[in-house]
């Protein structure tokens, strides 16, 4: 079974520091403590508004960091020069509104398939690999291969919201939909990823999808890290990860 690697997602320690102005905590510091802790790679979300990453905090990150960089951004003139100009290991296209408190669903990829066709083509020209964050849905994996993006994130913030909830009953219709998405990603030649709200136990259950090759977890591990470090917090991460897919390939014994 293929190995799972692990984004991890620098955002809120910016949110932190942003919250008093100033240069701490920095997350290029926080960055690198979790590649040391075991992150295969670093996820930043640039926003609109800059309520947290800023341009700075990009240039930066791709100079300071030995692993991959995964620049998430919106569809927009601004966000594809900027990219061009960082020229990050990948591009994920995800959709944005002001008002929002963080990413609240999948990109739209079937409505905005003509609008978005120029972003995914302009960044895979410059060598950046395109990612597009969507529900778990035929239509949107569809339009997701049909875009030529080589990768798709299923959006798991309503699996995780049933989870939290204890709505059992949703929570498995929620995650056989995840289940079906990931099996069509490969079956149309799609790197398959997924993100939004994952935690400990939700990760080492995901991770039981042989077609998942990338987990992109933010906002839980710098909660941890609050109580326990954020090495600590990655590291346990990584242990539920291989927890879980070590169950899967037991299982398919």
């Amino acid at each position: 079974m293929t190995a799972l690697r692990l984004g991890v997602n620098v955002d809120h320690v910016a949110t932190v520091r942003n919250a008093r102005g100033g240069p701490l905590p920095d997350p290029v510091r926080a960055a690198l403590l979790a590649i040391q802790a075991g992150a295969d790679g670093i996820t930043a979300h640039l926003r609109e508004d800059r309520r947290h990453i800023h341009d700075d905090d990009m240039r930066r990150l791709k100079a300071a960091i030995a692993r991959p960089l995964n620049f998430e951004m919106a569809a927009t003139g601004q966000m594809l020069d900027i990219a061009l100009a960082v020229r990050p290991h990948a591009c994920c296209l995800v959709p944005e509104k002001r008002t929002e408190r963080t990413t609240e669903g999948g990109l739209d990829v079937v409505s905005g398939h003509d609008s978005l066709k120029p972003y995914v083509a302009e960044l895979s020209k410059a060598g950046i690999r395109v990612s597009m964050f969507i529900e778990p849905s035929p239509e949107a994996l569809e339009a997701s291969a049909s875009l030529r993006a080589p990768v798709v994130e299923l959006h798991t913030g309503a699996w995780c919201d049933a989870l939290a909830h204890g709505e059992r009953e949703r929570a498995d219709r929620e995650f056989g939909r995840l289940r079906s998405a990931a099996a069509q990603a490969a079956a149309l030649g799609l790197e398959c990823h997924a993100g939004h709200g994952l935690d400990y136990d939700s990760a080492r259950a995901i991770a039981a999808l042989p077609e998942i090759v990338e987990l992109n977890i933010g906002h839980f591990l710098i909660g941890e890290a609050i109580f326990v470090g954020l090495a600590a917090s990655v590291e346990r991460m990584r242990t539920a990860m291989e927890e879980g897919r070590a169950g899967a390939s037991m299982g398919g014994r």
